[in-house]
């Protein structure tokens, strides 16, 4: 199992905190945020901690490694991560050297648009030959696309719906990941940022399941996934039936007003399937990357999906 993250780490940590839009928060604003949360001097020591955009993006790391875990604990095997360009700007292609040895790939979609991150020609066939192998699973998780417009009173809207003051009025996700979707077919967009609707204890919603289309069990025993202030809507952009199946929607917090809930939604698609066909062998899934980090919180509901996407078939139990 291999996770590619699919930014340059140096264009996003040299993004000039001065800019509104199109970045990620520095440590200290995500220290702000949640004061007292990081207040230790784990976090908030600088000379312990980066205390910069590249502090934020340290977190991801951590936050992966329960999943990672997990993982190794399921199959005996541990996950690699990779990034597209690292710390050090070394360039690693999703080419054979991620997949030679990979049965899962979760692609996740977090690199902003503004840095020009597109997958080439040779990694679309290196991506094919992939999914030509009946055993192998392609995630992609392209992320949110917060304040997609020039009207900056929708911006505003936007923001307010989903309430997460690190987020800035524009931030868009996902070339790399849409290039890749547009190479491959997958006739998927990833929009929006919406929040999901609470229970009254506070925690997320149920997931609308649709079982019957389940074939493969994805979500057995799974009733939801993790709360995240802006998940995006994954809309399915082909009329041509059974080619993309919505396997989960989430309920939106329709009390917070958004174009997307004003339109008549009520809910957003959340996991989307494409079963194997005549070109190709493999599955792909399309989820958004938070459900896999623990900043989001973890629950038995969600490591139940962990262990549906990691394990063999038969060994769901």
């Amino acid at each position: 199992m291999s996770i590619y993250v699919a930014w340059s780490y140096p264009a996003e940590a040299g993004r000039d905190p001065a800019g509104l839009d199109n970045r990620y928060s520095t440590m200290t604003e995500v220290r702000r945020a949640a004061w007292p949360a990081y207040e230790d001097p784990q976090w908030s020591d600088p000379g312990r901690y980066l205390q910069g955009i590249a502090g934020s993006l340290e977190l991801f790391f951590l936050a992966w490694e329960p999943f990672q875990q997990f993982t190794l604990e399921v199959t005996g095997h541990p996950v690699a991560v990779y990034q597209r360009i690292d710390q050090a700007g070394s360039v690693t292609p999703l080419d054979e050297r991620v997949l030679a040895d990979t049965d899962v790939l979760l692609l996740f979609g977090l690199d902003h648009m503004v840095t020009g991150q597109e997958a080439t020609d040779a990694e679309i066939e290196a991506l094919r030959q992939f999914l030509t192998r009946p055993e192998a699973r392609l995630v992609l998780g392209p992320h949110h696309d917060v304040g997609a417009t020039d009207d900056l009173r929708q911006r505003d809207a936007e923001h307010h719906h989903h309430g997460d003051p690190l987020v800035p009025r524009q931030q868009r996700f996902g070339r790399y990941t849409r290039s890749v979707m547009a190479g491959l077919g997958v006739p998927v967009e990833n929009r929006w940022g919406l929040r999901p609707a609470v229970r009254g204890d506070g925690g997320i919603a149920p997931l609308s399941i649709d079982a019957d289309l389940d074939e493969r069990g994805w979500l057995d025993g799974v009733t939801g996934l993790n709360f995240h202030q802006h998940l995006p809507h994954y809309a399915v952009t082909t009329d041509e039936p059974g080619t993309v199946r919505v396997l989960a929607r989430q309920p939106i917090d329709t009390s917070r007003p958004h174009p997307f809930v004003e339109a008549g939604n009520s809910e957003f698609n959340a996991l989307l399937w494409m079963p194997p066909d005549a070109q190709r062998a493999a599955d792909i899934l399309v989820a958004d990357s938070t459900i896999f980090s623990t900043l989001f919180g973890a629950d038995d509901s969600l490591r139940r999906f962990w262990h549906n996407l990691v394990a063999d078939p038969q060994r769901r139990t």
